[in-house]
């Protein structure tokens, strides 16, 4: 399966069947196993980058997933994430910002959770939500939110620039997928706990969300950080498809096991010996 072509400047977010598969002809069985036999490369990609750390190095990956609700953050996490060393992962979702991170500049909370080197960094919502619900629900003036795509745009260069590697995903549903999956958090009582209310409140304005992404996107897609929409109607693909965007990403960066800073045979030596 070859990567999704980035977002461009001049995308439509309409133009996006969020229940195709780009790049990929097989169906749900077909993902799931090539999820399987993806997911030791992946951590044995990870392991390097975490390796490549303790010798000095700088790099690191940030995942940020954006998505409507019931997109499927979670399962990311679960499938695609969860197949790679706890240790070398740093996860955070981030919620309605606190008191104390009102008082702030709306980076000051996202710049405390960034991953350090040698780690996967993993936004469950980001930066982009104050652009998006900001937007939507007025929460700051339209000049506010046009000045923050530039300082968004500005962070990530910084980023970029400083050794992150920044993939950026849209986890793309459509509203009657979306429709079901909260029908069935209210039918399934093991998953009651998930449903949310407020998530039909967020539904009334699907329209509005829809042009807000879009916005977003176009205004802060780059070369060094790129967006990528991701149909989401398909678990599956959508887990297929982020585990490829990482994978090529730490492919690309072209990772070596770091050598010995001590003479190896000297130590069998001395571990024979004892």
């Amino acid at each position: 399966m070859s990567t999704l072509s980035p977002v461009t400047a001049d995308f439509e977010l309409a133009g996006i069947d969020p229940s195709s598969t780009p790049s990929f002809e097989g169906g749900k069985k077909d993902a799931e196993k090539q999820l399987s036999r993806n997911a030791k490369r992946l951590a044995a990609l990870q392991e390097r980058l975490f390796a490549e750390s303790k010798f000095g190095g700088e790099r690191r990956v940030l995942l940020v997933l954006q998505a409507m609700d019931t997109a499927g953050k979670g399962g990311i996490l679960r499938h695609v994430i969860g197949g790679v060393d706890p240790q070398g992962v740093q996860i955070h979702a981030f919620k309605a910002p606190t008191e104390e991170e009102k008082s702030h500049d709306f980076l000051w909370r996202i710049r405390k959770e960034l991953p350090t080197a040698g780690n996967i960094g993993v936004f469950d919502r980001s930066h982009y939500e104050d652009v998006l619900i900001h937007r939507v629900r007025g929460f700051s003036t339209p000049e506010t939110i046009e000045e923050r795509y530039g300082i968004i745009e500005e962070f990530e260069n910084e980023l970029v620039a400083q050794g992150t590697t920044v993939i950026k995903v849209m986890l793309h549903i459509s509203a009657e997928e979306q429709k079901e999956r909260l029908q069935e958090r209210l039918d399934r009582p093991e998953k009651h706990w998930k449903y949310n209310p407020g998530d039909v409140d967020e539904r009334l304005l699907w329209a509005d969300y829809q042009q807000a992404y879009e916005i977003a996107l176009q205004r802060t897609t780059t070369d060094a950080a790129p967006w990528y929409v991701v149909p989401a109607n398909h678990k599956w693909y959508a887990r297929l498809a982020v585990q490829q965007l990482l994978l090529e990403a730490l492919e690309a960066m072209d990772l070596q096991w770091p050598g010995a800073d001590y003479d190896v045979e000297a130590e069998k030596r001395r571990l024979a010996a004892s």
